[in-house]
C-alpha cells in the first residue's frame, strides 16, 4: 500500500501580510497541518506529500521559506508543482532537491508502488496555464517508463472545465492536447490538480481526475453568468490518495466534529 497526501493552493505570503488584505493563509495552513498530525494514527502511514501549486501567493523567496516551515511538522518527503501564483526561479531554489535546475518544472519519481509525475502549467504573469510541447513530450516519456505501474499525475490547472466561469476563463488552454496523451495510456492512472479551490471529480479521456480543496479559501460553485467574481473565507482541507490494488481518494476536512456517538 502506498499513500500520498495532497495539499493545494495554500497561498502563503511573507510574515505580516494578508492575502487580498483579508486572508491569514499561514494560520489556515498551520491549523490544517495540526489537524493532519492529530489523525495520523487513524489514517495510517503516509509516504509523501504532494503540493499541487500556488504554494505562494506572491512567488517570493520568503513565502516559500515560510511554507516549508509550516509543513515541517508533517515530516514527509515533499514534491511540488507550480501554480499560477508561483514563480519558477524562487521555487526552483527553494525546492532544489526535487525540481530540475533548468527548463519547465516537470519531474517524475517513484514513491512506493506509485509512479508520481508532476507537470508545469505555469505561464508567468498570467492566470491561465498551458502545457508546453516539451512538457507533453515529458509526460509521454514518463508514461512509457511507468509501463503498467500505477501513476498519480499532478498538474495545477484542471484538465476539465469546472463550471465556475471566472476560473474557466483562466483554465488550461490546451486540454485537448493533454487528453490525446492521456487517452493513449492504458495503465492505472489518477489525475489530480488544484487551482479551483473545490473538490470536483471528472472523467478525462477515460481516467478519473480530481481537484483538491484549498485550506485558504473557497470559490463558490455558481454556474450563473451573473455569478460574482471572488472568494469566500470558507477554509477546506486536503486529499489523501491511496494505492492498494486500485486507487482510492479521500477528502480530509479542516476540522473534526464532535463525536463519534453511538447509533
Amino acid at each position: 500500500m502506498t499513500t500520498v497526501l495532497q495539499l493545494s493552493d495554500t497561498h502563503i505570503v511573507p510574515t505580516g501580510a494578508l492575502v487580498s488584505g483579508r486572508l491569514d493563509t499561514a494560520d489556515a495552513l498551520a491549523r490544517l497541518v495540526a489537524r493532519i498530525s492529530s489523525i495520523r494514527d487513524q489514517i495510517g502511514s503516509i509516504d509523501a506529500l504532494l503540493v499541487s501549486g500556488d504554494l505562494s501567493d506572491d512567488g517570493s523567496a520568503e513565502s516559500y521559506a515560510r511554507f516549508k516551515t509550516l509543513i515541517a511538522p508533517l515530516d514527509l518527503p515533499t514534491y511540488v508543482i507550480a501554480g499560477n501564483h508561483d514563480a519558477r526561479d524562487p521555487m526552483r531554489i527553494a525546492f532544489a532537491d526535487v525540481l530540475p535546475n533548468a527548463g519547465p518544472l516537470n519531474w517524475a519519481c517513484q514513491v512506493g508502488d506509485i509512479h508520481l509525475i508532476g507537470l508545469d502549467t505555469l505561464v508567468e504573469g498570467q492566470g491561465g496555464g498551458t502545457l508546453a510541447p516539451e512538457s507533453l513530450s515529458f509526460l509521454q516519456d514518463a508514461f512509457s517508463k511507468a509501463g503498467k505501474a500505477p501513476v498519480l499525475l499532478a498538474l495545477h490547472h484542471p484538465p476539465f472545465a469546472c463550471g465556475i466561469g471566472f476560473m474557466d476563463d483562466i483554465s488550461l488552454t490546451n486540454r485537448h492536447a493533454l487528453r490525446d496523451v492521456l487517452a493513449g495510456h492504458a495503465g492505472p492512472l489518477r489525475i489530480v490538480c488544484g487551482h479551483i479551490h473545490n473538490v470536483i471529480v471528472s472523467d478525462v479521456a477515460g481516467h478519473i481526475a480530481i481537484s483538491a480543496p484549498s485550506p485558504a479559501s473557497t470559490f463558490a460553485y455558481d454556474r450563473r453568468s451573473s455569478a460574482p467574481v471572488g472568494f469566500t473565507t470558507q477554509e477546506d482541507g486536503c486529499l489523501l490518495h491511496r494505492w492498494d490494488a486500485g486507487f482510492q481518494s479521500v477528502r480530509i476536512g479542516p476540522m473534526a466534529g464532535s463525536g463519534p456517538f453511538p447509533f
